[in-house]
């Protein structure tokens, strides 16, 4: 997974470079977000896998499902990543673009699991408690998972706040062994 993120990174950073110098981040965003979409897909992944598609045939199909979702630099970025062998990328590069994308604008998805379903006055407090903790806005996305027996898992980023029942079962299990 990170040999890919290491992989992934100089396109990503290309792309957003170039989204910022055009003015258009959320064009970019949009447009590398369905062709992650596209390649997550069982029956495009067999096509781009199998080696008697040529990279012309495989760029003319791509560009066709991509018609109207993908502009001239995203069809132009497209065939740059068939030529390289690097359509598997695409999810990553695409997640990638969305850190860079929330760092510009200077805020932080954060996952946040709960034992119990979360009110919308709890997630705000919360949302305030890890704007301050984080020092960005911060959006979040609330599951549940009973597993936890109580409390909350935070993701934001590449930080991750435990104060769930079940991870502090863990912690002490793992100290008392």
């Amino acid at each position: 997974m990170s040999e890919l993120a290491t992989l992934a990174r100089p396109y990503a950073t290309a792309a957003f470079k170039r989204s910022k110098e055009t003015d258009t981040v959320l064009k970019w965003s949009g447009s590398l977000a369905f062709l992650s979409a596209v390649m997550k897909d069982k029956a495009i992944s067999t096509i781009v896998n199998n080696p008697k598609v040529t990279k012309e045939r495989l760029s003319a199909l791509l560009l066709d499902i991509g018609q109207g979702q993908v502009d001239l630099e995203g069809e132009n970025f497209l065939k740059l990543l068939v030529q390289n062998n690097r359509l598997d990328l695409l999810p990553q590069i695409a997640a990638q673009f969305e850190q860079f994308k929330a760092d510009h604008e200077g805020y932080v998805d954060a996952e946040v699991t709960s034992a119990f379903a979360m009110s919308q006055e709890e997630q705000k407090k919360l949302a305030a408690s890890l704007e301050k903790t984080l020092s960005k806005k911060v959006r979040i996305q609330v599951t549940v998972d009973q597993s936890l027996i109580g409390g909350v898992l935070v993701r934001a980023g590449d930080r991750v706040i435990d104060g769930s029942i079940k991870g502090q079962l863990q912690h002490m299990q793992k100290s008392l062994q």
